[in-house]
């Protein structure tokens, strides 16, 4: 039994669920001015709308708005999509989906973007997406700044003024149910497991310490001060400290290992 959950007011569990080759048989149908198949196609897309549309909850448009122009976004990437290629239509209609939306919210955001800025903008875009046809990869701004006559700083500041923060969990591909994040293309080499592991072996090893050598390995190691330094802020000689520094760490590697 199908759950039910409603959404802008639609139960999805009505929904109907096409196969691939349905759904591309259908949509031949609805590009070729067949107004039930186009009907079907929409309504049998509508809870991929939906799944985008969650991801805007708490904006403070209606919820039913964003919705609707969802929907704009879905009929546009029908009115777009290419049969003839290899490639399930939810990949090619999320981000359009995602970009009607985020216009929509960007053209109705108390923060105003100049209209020249925002034609500039709109305008680099579209020569943007002529490039990206034309030679089957991404454009640079310098590639678009040459074509529209512009300054690249030009360029760039145009469509950073148009453009809205990313979430992390915003999706860069999706098929079917399954979607790749931002957040999944994401690495940061200060904190890999290995040096994430050791870190915390070193930190309960520290802690095991006696509470002067301990202070001794923070001075020196945390902080960065000299042994002379620690010396003078812990009141003893500066050869103590040395012997009681290697003593500390020769204790660390023990408990470590």
């Amino acid at each position: 039994m199908k759950s039910r959950v409603v959404i802008s007011g639609i139960d999805t569990s009505r929904l109907p669920t096409l196969t691939h080759k349905e759904s591309m048989e259908l949509l031949k149908k609805a590009q070729n001015g067949d107004k039930v198949a186009h009907e079907q196609f929409v309504t049998a897309n509508l809870r991929l709308v939906l799944s985008i549309v969650q991801r805007f909850y708490g904006r403070k448009q209606s919820i039913d708005d964003i919705f609707q122009v969802g929907c704009v976004g879905l009929i546009k990437a029908m009115n777009n999509f290419n049969t003839d290629y290899n490639l399930r239509f939810s990949t090619y209609a999320v981000p359009m989906i995602i970009g009607e939306i985020r216009r929509f919210l960007r053209d109705s955001s108390a923060l105003r973007v100049p209209r020249s800025l925002r034609d500039t903008a709109y305008k680099a875009l579209q020569v943007r997406h002529d490039l990206e046809t034309t030679s089957d990869r991404e454009a640079t701004h310098e590639e678009i700044a040459a074509c529209m006559e512009l300054p690249v700083s030009t360029v760039t500041y145009a469509l950073d003024a148009i453009s809205d923060p990313v979430s992390l969990y915003d999706p860069i591909y999706h098929d079917g149910d399954e979607a790749v994040m931002v957040m999944d293309q994401i690495s940061d080499d200060r904190y890999d497991s290995d040096r994430w592991i050791g870190n915390v072996a070193v930190s309960e090893a520290m802690d095991k310490l006696p509470e002067r050598e301990r202070r001794i390995l923070m001075l020196r190691f945390y902080e960065g001060k000299t042994q002379m330094e620690v010396s003078e802020e812990i009141g003893i000689s500066q050869a103590q400290v040395s012997r009681l520094e290697k003593s500390a760490i020769k204790e660390l590697n023990k408990l470590i290992s």
